[in-house]
């Protein structure tokens, strides 16, 4: 059955043939079998020409609505009766109607359809002994047809348009969520490259300055060389992790062991981050006041990256014997930062909006994630020398 239905709806116009055909056939018997018919010809040629109305209805609906509506004119100037071929009125008035085409077509064919039954009985009354109401009311019947072709072919068109609307809805919210996935894999993949930044940058450059000093003092003092080197295996360690964690997140579909990541660093984790600077030969400060509590990930995360951002650019433009601080202070809808150390400070592009030759991603990573969580950063230059970063981060997300 799936395969004749299948076939039928790929081949339409040879459906609507067969039927012609059909139609065509029992026009002919019902002539054949009507030998006083006048002119007899005229309804064989009526009858062949409402059968190409059926056969070419969904080929060229408008065009075969104006053939049937010349050949009820023809038939009532030449007084061929009505007969089964007009049959073909209702199929093609149903076909328009469901048609998506012109809507002049369609209103003509219900138009049409409601005068062929009063103009029937003009041209051919029912017998004197019939009453007037009775000849209404069979006017009526005999008008019903017409509209309820009309109307069963109006409604499939509607209930067609709905359906056609809601897969185009469908195939838009498809595409839709299709963007909204690219755009939160592109969120995903900065964020991946922030963090890659802050590990890479953080990391590498303790174990630059341990690895220099291990240098230094290799020949005068063998244990401070040893214990740089320990610091600088330590650290590279964790370095590989961090970065193991991250470039797990973009590998989809491989298996992944249990245990394989560790936890996002915190607020809890800035102490031992401050321990490791002063381990790599920085003198740091830490400071913190208010009522330590559980910060939501997000703004402990943020504080985490910020503090080792500005430890790291502290190392790196500080210059030699630079001192810094950190300074956390919990409000009871926020969290402060302030990071200040009393180096030469960073050259002013690599602060301003980034710098023109693409460096100072770290503080254009600062701002983008106290951003995402609804707080605010201000880094630059100290008055009398050094440089400073202080932060806000509320507590609530923003509104």
């Amino acid at each position: 059955m799936q395969r004749l239905y299948d076939f039928i709806r790929s081949h339409p116009t040879g459906v609507d043939v067969f039927w012609a055909v059909v139609l065509l056939g029992f026009s002919g018997l019902w002539i054949g079998s009507m030998p006083a018919l006048d002119p007899a010809v005229g309804y064989a040629v009526v009858a062949v020409l409402f059968s190409l109305v059926v056969a070419l209805r969904r080929r060229a609906p408008e065009r075969m609505l104006l053939l049937a509506v010349a050949l009820g004119l023809v038939q009532l100037a030449l007084d061929i009766e009505p007969f089964m071929a007009d049959f073909a009125m209702l199929v093609v008035i149903f076909t328009v109607a469901a048609h998506d085409g012109p809507r002049w077509a369609s209103r003509l064919a219900l138009v049409g359809g409601l005068c062929a039954a009063p103009l029937s009985q003009l041209r051919w009354p029912l017998e004197e002994t019939v009453s007037v109401p009775a000849r209404v009311f069979f006017t009526v019947i005999m008008a019903v047809p017409f509209a309820l072709a009309w109307v069963l072919g109006d409604s499939l068109r509607t209930r067609r348009a709905y359906f056609a609307q809601l897969e185009e809805k469908a195939a838009r919210l498809e595409r839709e969520r299709e963007a909204q996935a690219k755009v939160a894999v592109a969120a995903e993949r900065a964020r991946i490259a922030r963090e890659l930044h802050d590990v890479v940058a953080h990391n590498v450059s303790v174990m630059v300055v341990q690895a220099d000093g291990a240098a230094y003092v290799m020949d005068t003092s063998p244990e401070t060389a040893k214990q740089a080197l320990e610091t600088i295996s330590t650290t590279g360690r964790q370095a590989l992790a961090e970065m193991r964690r991250l470039l797990g997140i973009l590998r989809t579909g491989e298996h992944r062991e249990a245990g394989e990541y560790v936890p996002q660093p915190d607020v809890e984790q800035i102490e031992e981050l401050v321990e490791q600077v002063r381990g790599a030969g920085l003198t740091v400060d830490l400071t913190v006041e208010g009522t330590p509590r559980e910060l939501p990930t997000g703004v402990g995360l943020t504080a985490y990256r910020i503090v080792q951002e500005a430890l790291t650019n502290t190392r790196k433009h500080g210059g030699p014997d630079v001192g810094a601080s950190v300074r956390l202070v919990y409000f009871d809808d926020g969290l402060g930062l302030l990071v200040e150390d009393d180096g030469r400070g960073a050259p002013q592009e690599m602060y301003e909006d980034g710098g023109a030759d693409g460096r100072g991603h770290g503080l254009i990573g600062m701002r983008e994630r106290v951003g995402m969580v609804g707080g605010t950063l201000d880094a630059g230059p100290r008055p009398g020398g050094g440089f400073r970063i202080s932060a806000l981060l509320p507590l609530k997300p923003a509104h």
